[in-house]
């Protein structure tokens, strides 16, 4: 689970995507993350991938560190800036995407919108969908101590259970 402030900027996110890599054969430089984020209070998708320069983007042995940001009504996927409004959970689907060339460029026309997006005409310069990598939920609050978890405390039953052995 991961848990974003909207207070804050920026968020570096560390998702699990070497466990189900898809695409062995492609190098670092050659793969990219498309982040569906889909929101259980309304149903609304936002797409997104985690911002990527020499410094943003760090994949070890198990995790990919992506940047995304929260700074506008009119964000740009490419570049990792979302609107998480309304708040609260939303489910996350990561998408491996692959170029052929050597270096990638993650911008309009090169990159898939939508994990369904195919990119025409095919070009070493245009990313590939490979498929899901990892999924799971963020929760997203407006402001650092306004998370909360309700428990509902039931009294409980007094009575008398009988067991009854037939023949």
């Amino acid at each position: 689970m991961i848990q974003w402030i909207l207070n804050l900027v920026d968020y570096d996110a560390y998702l699990s995507t070497e466990d189900n890599r898809i695409s062995t054969t492609s190098t670092k430089a050659q793969l990219a993350y498309l982040v569906k984020f889909i929101n259980d209070l309304d149903g609304s998708i936002r797409y997104s991938y985690g911002y990527i320069n020499d410094s943003s983007i760090d994949i070890t042995d198990r995790y990919t560190k992506l940047q995304f940001y929260d700074t506008s009504d009119a964000p740009d996927i490419y570049v990792g800036d979302l609107n998480l409004r309304p708040t609260g959970h939303y489910k996350y689907e990561v998408y491996e995407v692959s170029w052929l060339d050597a270096s990638v460029l993650v911008e309009l026309g090169n990159a898939p919108a939508t994990e369904l997006d195919i990119l025409l005409p095919i070009a070493n310069s245009k990313g590939v969908v490979q498929g899901l990598v990892t999924k799971g939920i963020l929760n997203v609050t407006e402001e650092e101590g306004a998370e909360q978890v309700q428990y509902n405390q039931y009294e409980p039953t007094v009575g008398t259970n009988t067991i009854y052995y037939g023949q």
